[in-house]
């Protein structure tokens, strides 16, 4: 098997001031929390929003170690819906010294470039800032961070940057070159 060089960035703000603001979509665009954990609509999301993007590294997890993801304070899944369907989602982890991480973040491809991403990425940073709202214990957020790399959507790094997000690491290894596993086998061209 072939592997390919992946650059892989990473990205912060460190303060709520950095944050710039999407306009929103058009439409009936809600962003809801899941506040029960379900690893079955947890493994949908990821599936179908990473799997054109070589998400895979979440794709062996079983029924137990999602549940067992989920179900921690510091972590939390913001859903978009587009009319009732969802459209993509935003994960949060708090990591400790008010640092989040923005862990996965996208849309299912049917809703790309339909302006919902960006509204999505600033309101799911927002809600990394006011965390501790919801979860005193963790503490006021004094940074928030993600990574994005050369696999991801054509937009991903201009979306982040226009948020406000500033780059702080680069780095570039070799990945094998793998077939887009989809949300299900073949659901994606090569």
């Amino acid at each position: 098997m072939a592997n390919i060089p992946v650059t892989t960035w990473s990205l912060e703000q460190t303060s709520p001031s950095d944050l710039l603001p999407a306009a929103a979509p058009e439409g009936d665009v809600r962003i809801v929390r899941a506040e029960v954990p379900s690893p079955e609509f947890s493994r949908f999301l990821y599936a179908s929003v990473g799997g054109d993007i070589l998400w895979t590294d979440r794709l062996g997890w079983s029924h137990a170690r999602w549940l067992e993801h989920l179900d921690r304070p510091e972590v939390e899944t913001w859903v978009a819906y587009d009319r009732g369907t969802p459209a993509g989602y935003v994960e949060l982890e708090a990591q400790g010294d008010g640092v989040v991480e923005i862990v996965y973040f996208g849309l299912i491809p049917a809703f790309r470039g339909r302006r919902i991403g960006g509204h999505l990425l600033a309101y799911g940073t927002a809600r990394a800032w006011d965390m501790a709202e919801r979860r005193p214990e963790l503490g006021p957020t004094k940074r928030v961070w993600l990574h994005t790399c050369s696999k991801d959507g054509e937009f991903a790094m201009a979306n982040y940057q226009r948020r406000g997000f500033t780059l702080f690491d680069t780095k570039v290894e070799e990945e094998p070159d793998l077939p887009t596993p989809g949300p299900w086998p073949g659901a994606y061209p090569a």
